[in-house]
C-alpha cells in the first residue's frame, strides 16, 4: 500500500499536469490504435446469382484465394473453431486471463512455447499486422489492440473478421475460401468433421497438404470432435460419423456458372474501383443459367461438326429488365483454341435481318404504311447497290408484315428507302444501339440487312423494351413512361426508376404501345423456309414473337424472341468471324431459341391497346387505306395515325367494251357504250412477278384494235425494262478460251403475248414473244437501247459497256 501510496502523490501530485498529458495522449492513442479497415489486402472477386449462392470468382490481385468480408458464419464452425481454439470467447474482452495463465504454466512445463495463449481476438489482430516479431512486446500490443477491437466491434463481427482472413493452407485464406476450395460448397453446407477439419487448419496450415500430414490432420480433427462431444455439442452417433467422413485429397476448382459475366462485371465494376466490397450479387438465376449452358453446350456439339464453334445467350425479365441468364460463350475450361472465351454478348456482330420489325413498327406508328400495305419486291438497283432475297426470287408485291415474317431484303430496303436512313438510324440510337458509330451514309440502305453491327445485349434490350411498352400500356392508363426503355440490369438490388402517374408522357419516347404491338403480333406468325424454298410455319406450342437474323456470308446467325413476361436472345457462329455453310438464324439460332423458351413458364399473350389505335377501312387487296373504287374492303385497327397513311395506289377505273373484253377509251368509243370496272392494277414489272404467284391476279385485257392507232396509249405503261437500269456500267467477262460472254437483258409487258422489237443505237437487234429475254453482245461503250411492242409503246434506256474481263 505505501508504494501505491507514494506513486500516487509522484503522478498525481508532484507532476499532476504532465500525468494528465501523458494519460490524455494513452487515451487518445488507444482510441485510434486500430486503422479503419483492419484488413486491406486484396481479395476476389466474387460473383452470386439472386439468392446469394457462388457462381464464380478470380483469384486475388496477390495470388491467393481470399474472398470479401462475409459476416454470415456458420453456426458448426463457430462451435469447432471456438471449441479449439478460445472456449471463453464470448465471455472475455479480448484477452483470456485464465486462458493466458494455462499457456504459461504449459510452457514451464514443457521447457518450451507449446502454447501462445492468445484468444480469437488476439489472433485477429495479429493477422491484421503482417510482418511483426512474435516477441513479448508484440504480445502486449496485441493484447491492448484486442481490447480496443473488443470495443469497437462486436463478438460476432470480430469471429466473421477472423474467418474471413485466416490461413487455411497454400494460397486459401478465409473460411469461404477453404470451403469451396476443400469441399466445393458453400461454408453454410458444412457437416461436423468439415467443420472439424477447418478449425484446426489455421493453427497448423501445412497439414492440409495432399499425400502429406493426413494422418496428422485426422488426429487434430478427431481430438476436436472428441471435445465438441465432452462440451455436449453433438451426441455421440454424431461424433463417430464424423469421425469416419474422409479427409479432402485435393482442391476443388470453383464454380464458373458465368465466366463471361464475371470478366464484364470485373471491368464494369471494380477494376474501375467503383465499389471496395469485391463481392457481386446478380439477379442470375442459378438453375437458368445452368439449363441455358447445358442448352448451349448441347447445340455447339451438333455444330462443331460443321465448323461452328460458339454460341451465347441472354434470358430477361421484361418487367424488370434483370438478366435471368447471361451466358456469353461455349465455356471450355481446358481450351480456348476456338475463342471460347470471348463474351459475344458484347460483341459487335453484323446484324443481319435482325433490325427489320424495328423499321416496320416506326412506319406503322408514323403512319407511312400498314400492316397489309403491299410493298415492291422486285429487281432493284439504288445507285449500285442491288438488294436480294434470301432464295434470289422476286414475289413482285408482297404485305409489309409478310416481308417482316418471310424477312424479305428486298422490301425492307424499300421501306427504308420510303422512310429515310437518317431517321431509322437516329431512332436506333434512341433505343440503345451503341454500335451504331458512324453517320448514316457510312451505311446507307444496307443499315436494314446487316450494314451494321451491333451487340447480342443491345438487341435483346430493344426487343425486351418493345414487349414492355405494349404490356404496360393499360397499367400506365394509356401513358408513357420514359423508364420503361432503359438498359438491362445484372446486379442484385437495382430497382428500375417509377415516376408519379401525372408525370407520364402523352406521347410516346420511341414507339407506341399500338406499333409495339403490332410489330409483336407480326412476328408470331413464326414462319420458315423449308428445303424446297417454299415457307411454312415453325411449330411451337406457345406465343412467342420472334426475329431471326443472318449475316452476309453465313458469319451470324441471331435469334431473339419475346413474350410479356420474358426475352431471349441467341447469337450462334464463329467469334472470329468465320462463316460457314447453312449458318441461318432459322436453322441454328433459332433451335436453341425455342429450347430455352421450352423451359420458361407460359404467358398470357400482350393485351390489344385498343385506345391507342382506330379502326379504319383498308384496301383487301392492296392493304392500303381505301378508296371508294377499291373492289373489296376489310376494317383493321391500326396505331392511330394509320388514319394519315396513303391511300390505295394501285385500283384504278378501267374502260371495257360491253363484252368487257378489250379495253377502249373516248377516242375509239363512246362513253354510253363502256363498261366502267375497278380494277387491282400493278406496275408492269411489279406484275410480271407478281401473278406468277398468285393466279387469282387479273392482267389489264389488251385494247381493242380500233384504239390502238390513238395518241391516248402515250401514257398507257404497257412494259418496263427489268435489266439494265438507268445508265447501268457492265463488265462482261470472257470464257476460258478467250471467247466473248452476251449478256441478258430482260422486260416485263403486260400482254404475255405481246411482241416486243428490240434496237441497240437504232439497229433493229431481235424480237421476243412471251419470254421477253434477249442475249446481246454489244461492243464496248455507250449505247441506247430501244423496245418498241407490236401496239407502238416505246420505252428508251442508256448503258454502257466497259469491257471484257477474262474470267
Amino acid at each position: 500500500m505505501a508504494f501505491i501510496k507514494r506513486t500516487y502523490q509522484f503522478l498525481f501530485q508532484r507532476h499532476r499536469r504532465k500525468t494528465l498529458i501523458v494519460l490524455a495522449g494513452l487515451m487518445i492513442w488507444y482510441a485510434l490504435c486500430l486503422p479503419t479497415h483492419l484488413f486491406n489486402d486484396p481479395t476476389c472477386m466474387v460473383l452470386e446469382d439472386a439468392d446469394g449462392a457462388l457462381l464464380g470468382a478470380r483469384i486475388a490481385g496477390d495470388g491467393q484465394w481470399r474472398f470479401p468480408y462475409n459476416e454470415d458464419i456458420p453456426e458448426k464452425f463457430i462451435k469447432a473453431i471456438t471449441t479449439f481454439e478460445d472456449k471463453r470467447f464470448f465471455k472475455h474482452p479480448g484477452i483470456d486471463i485464465l486462458g493466458f495463465g494455462r499457456a504459461m504454466q504449459q510452457n514451464i512445463r514443457n521447457g518450451r512455447i507449446v502454447s501462445g495463449g492468445s484468444t480469437l481476438t488476439m489472433q485477429t489482430i495479429r493477422m491484421s499486422r503482417k510482418g511483426k516479431s512474435r516477441t513479448v512486446w508484440q504480445k502486449l500490443v496485441e493484447m491492448i489492440l484486442a481490447t480496443r477491437l473488443e470495443i469497437r466491434h462486436s463478438k460476432h463481427e470480430i469471429m466473421s473478421l477472423y474467418a474471413s482472413n485466416a490461413p487455411f493452407g497454400g494460397n486459401v485464406v478465409g473460411l469461404d475460401a477453404a470451403s469451396w476450395r476443400y469441399y466445393g460448397k458453400s461454408p453454410n453446407l458444412l457437416s461436423w468433421s468439415e467443420a472439424a477439419t477447418l478449425a484446426v487448419l489455421p493453427n497448423s496450415p501445412s497439414l492440409v497438404h495432399p499425400g502429406r500430414n493426413r494422418q496428422a490432420l485426422i488426429g487434430k480433427r478427431n481430438r476436436l470432435l472428441d471435445r465438441m462431444l465432452a462440451n455436449g455439442t453433438f451426441d455421440s452417433l454424431t461424433c463417430e460419423l464424423a469421425k469416419t467422413e474422409p479427409l479432402p485429397e485435393k482442391p476443388h476448382p470453383l464454380p464458373r456458372l458465368a465466366p463471361h459475366l464475371l470478366d464484364r462485371a470485373f471491368v464494369e465494376h471494380f477494376k474501375q474501383k467503383k465499389n471496395s466490397l469485391t463481392r457481386l450479387r446478380t439477379t442470375l438465376d442459378r438453375q437458368l443459367q445452368l439449363f441455358a449452358a447445358r442448352t448451349l453446350r448441347k447445340h455447339h456439339n451438333r455444330y462443331a461438326s460443321n465448323g461452328v464453334h460458339n454460341l451465347a445467350a441472354i434470358i430477361i425479365d421484361v418487367e424488370t429488365g434483370d438478366v435471368l441468364a447471361y451466358v456469353g460463350n461455349v465455356f471450355h475450361q481446358e481450351s480456348d483454341e476456338h475463342g471460347h472465351e470471348v463474351d459475344v454478348i458484347q460483341a459487335p456482330r453484323s446484324s443481319g435481318s435482325i433490325l427489320k420489325p424495328f423499321l416496320y413498327a416506326m412506319m406503322v406508328d408514323e403512319g407511312e404504311i400498314l400492316p397489309q400495305s403491299l410493298i415492291s419486291d422486285i429487281p432493284t438497283n439504288m445507285y449500285g447497290y442491288r438488294p436480294l432475297n434470301f432464295h434470289e426470287t422476286f414475289d413482285g408485291a408482297v404485305p409489309a408484315r409478310r416481308a417482316i415474317i418471310r424477312s424479305l431484303n428486298v422490301p425492307s430496303v424499300r421501306m427504308l428507302q420510303q422512310y429515310s436512313t437518317e431517321k431509322f438510324h437516329f431512332g436506333l440510337q434512341k433505343m440503345g444501339f451503341s454500335t451504331l458509330y458512324r453517320p448514316p451514309t457510312h451505311y446507307g440502305l444496307t443499315l436494314i440487312v446487316g450494314g451494321a453491327e451491333t451487340t447480342l445485349w443491345d438487341v435483346t434490350n430493344a426487343y425486351t423494351c418493345m414487349a414492355r411498352t405494349a404490356s404496360k400500356f393499360y397499367e400506365n392508363n394509356g401513358r408513357y413512361n420514359p423508364y420503361d426503355w432503359r438498359s438491362l440490369n445484372y446486379v442484385y438490388g437495382v430497382k428500375p426508376k417509377t415516376i408519379s402517374e401525372r408525370k407520364l408522357l402523352k406521347s410516346p419516347p420511341h414507339i407506341s404501345a399500338a406499333a409495339a404491338w403490332t410489330a409483336l403480333e407480326t412476328m408470331k406468325e413464326v414462319e420458315r423456309p423449308s428445303s424446297e424454298g417454299a415457307w411454312e410455319m415453325y411449330s411451337s406450342s406457345k406465343k412467342i414473337a420472334w426475329k431471326t437474323g443472318t449475316s452476309f456470308g453465313f458469319r451470324d446467325a441471331w435469334a431473339v424472341g419475346v413474350t410479356p413476361e420474358y426475352a431471349v436472345g441467341v447469337w450462334v457462329g464463329n467469334a472470329d468471324g468465320e462463316g460457314r455453310p447453312g449458318l441461318t438464324g432459322i436453322n441454328a439460332a433459332a433451335p436453341v431459341l425455342f429450347d430455352l423458351f421450352d423451359i420458361l413458364p407460359v404467358s398470357e399473350w400482350f393485351d390489344q391497346p385498343y385506345d391507342d389505335m382506330v379502326k379504319i377501312p383498308v384496301c383487301s387487296k392492296s392493304g392500303y387505306r381505301a378508296l371508294t373504287i377499291c373492289e373489296q374492303t376489310d376494317s383493321l385497327w391500326v396505331p392511330s395515325r394509320g388514319v394519315e397513311a396513303p391511300a390505295c395506289p394501285f385500283h384504278q377505273t378501267v374502260h371495257l367494251d360491253k363484252q368487257s373484253v378489250y379495253r377502249v377509251h373516248s377516242e375509239c368509243e363512246t362513253p354510253t357504250e363502256m363498261v366502267h370496272e375497278s380494277r387491282f392494277v400493278l406496275p408492269p414489272l411489279e406484275e410480271f412477278y407478281y401473278k406468277s404467284k398468285h393466279p387469282d391476279y387479273r392482267p389489264l385485257p389488251p385494247y381493242r384494235e380500233d384504239c390502238l392507232s390513238s395518241g391516248h396509249l402515250v401514257n398507257s405503261r404497257a412494259m418496263q425494262l427489268i435489266y439494265p437500269k438507268p445508265n447501268t456500267k457492265i463488265y462482261l467477262p470472257k470464257d476460258l478460251d478467250g471467247e466473248k460472254t452476251s449478256t441478258v437483258f430482260k422486260v416485263a409487258h403486260r400482254s404475255s403475248d405481246a411482241k416486243v422489237y428490240w434496237h441497240i443505237n437504232d439497229e433493229y437487234a431481235g424480237v421476243t414473244e412471251i419470254f421477253h429475254h434477249l442475249e446481246l453482245m454489244p461492243e464496248p461503250g455507250k449505247h441506247r437501247l430501244t423496245l418498241v411492242d407490236e401496239n407502238g409503246y416505246r420505252i428508251e434506256e442508256k448503258f454502257e459497256i466497259l469491257g471484257y474481263k477474262n474470267q
